[in-house]
Formats: C-alpha cells, sequence, structure tokens
C-alpha cells in the first residue's frame, strides 16, 4: 500500500508531518487523548487546528507490532473516511519516523 505521508514522532508522544495526496496536501499533527474513556481514541489527528479523526492503538495479527489505525474525514478528503495505518517507514533508520500508510479496504 502507497504511503501517503510522513510523521515524526516529537518528545511528547505526539507525531507532527504531513498528508500529501493527489488533492490534499496538509501539515498534520497526531496528539494523544489523555482524556480518552471507553472507546475514544487513543490519539486525536489535526490540520490547521481542526480535528479531522483519530487514532486507535492496535496490534498486527501476524507481527504482534503496535500500530495507529488512523480514520480522517474532511470535505476535501471526498465523501467517505479515508483509513491509514501508521507504522514505520520503510527504509528509514530514524525509529521515530513513520508513515501513513493508505488502508482502503478498512
Amino acid at each position: 500500500m502507497p504511503a501517503i505521508g510522513h510523521v515524526s514522532r516529537q518528545q511528547d508522544g505526539s507525531f507532527k508531518g504531513s498528508i500529501r495526496t493527489l488533492s490534499v496536501s496538509a501539515e498534520i499533527q497526531i496528539v494523544p487523548n489523555r482524556a480518552k474513556m471507553g472507546e475514544q481514541p487513543d490519539y486525536r489527528v489535526f490540520a490547521g487546528g481542526v480535528e479531522l479523526g483519530g487514532g486507535w492503538i492496535r496490534t498486527g495479527e501476524v507481527s504482534g507490532n503496535e500500530y495507529i489505525r488512523i480514520s480522517m474525514a474532511a470535505p476535501e478528503l471526498g465523501n467517505r473516511p479515508l483509513f491509514a495505518n501508521l507504522g514505520r517507514a520503510a527504509g528509514q533508520d530514524d525509529d521515530d519516523t513513520f508513515a501513513l500508510i493508505w488502508n482502503p479496504s478498512n
């Protein structure tokens, strides 16, 4: 699956970077939801101060590694939510660099 963005982990546990598709180019922040209750997301996704969606911590069935499942929605993204997995960026030596990998089947 193609990467639609890249982010870097910050010291406070958040992520900063960008999302890039054919129709959208935006700087994003993925911020821990410190007030999480119940089924609320573990992270909140923002662009320009506007909340686009959330992220839930999941564990890979095969690898057993944790990743963050992202769901975003905005008029600029089309009429369906955009799903992506935040995971290790391929070919990166930096442990704090992650890719947003488009997941159309979610």
